[in-house]
């Protein structure tokens, strides 16, 4: 997704988010993720602006999360944060120069000896990407199908690669406005 991020080039514009906004931010992670409640005052305090960055591709973001299909996933710093805030799979060894290459999980590289998906997601779910051998998230990604027809179809792509270590978003140090 941020393969080819260039912060001048790509970011049309920024904008201060309004506190109503930002509450309603607020409400739907904590919906989705109902285990960041006691902690959620640290992640995004409620007296600190949040900022919205338009891209050029006619997207927005805001500075501490991604949106996409209607799906709140946070940039891999902040996972690192929180552990087990995500959902994990484990790929197997093979498939790690891959995912940090930028590429999309294979579902064999999610079914053999190595890999692991102890949970049961359906599609279009947020999941933190972690490696045999790994102690921290590699990418963060979102899957295309649910574990369930992963394990049984075992061919093709079966998580989206949205964000992962070292690709241009996150060199972004900071987002400036």
């Amino acid at each position: 997704m941020f393969k080819k991020f260039n912060f001048r080039d790509d970011v049309a514009g920024q904008s201060q988010v309004k506190t109503s906004v930002q509450r309603s931010i607020r409400a739907k992670i904590l919906a989705q993720y109902p285990l960041l409640g006691p902690i959620i005052d640290d992640l995004l305090p409620k007296k600190t602006p949040m900022v919205l960055v338009k891209w050029s591709t006619n997207t927005s973001t805001s500075s501490l999360s991604t949106t996409r299909s209607s799906s709140s996933s946070t940039l891999m710093g902040l996972s690192f944060q929180v552990y087990g805030w995500f959902t994990n799979v484990q790929v197997d060894r093979g498939a790690i120069k891959f995912v940090l290459s930028g590429a999309m999980i294979m579902c064999p590289g999610l079914t053999s000896k190595g890999a692991r998906m102890n949970v049961e997601l359906p599609a279009e779910s947020v999941v933190a990407v972690m490696a045999e051998g790994k102690e921290h998230a590699m990418a963060v990604g979102l899957t295309k199908m649910s574990t369930e027809d992963i394990r049984k179809v075992n061919k093709g792509s079966g998580v989206d690669n949205m964000h992962h270590l070292n690709d241009p978003l996150w060199k972004e140090t900071a987002i400036q406005s």
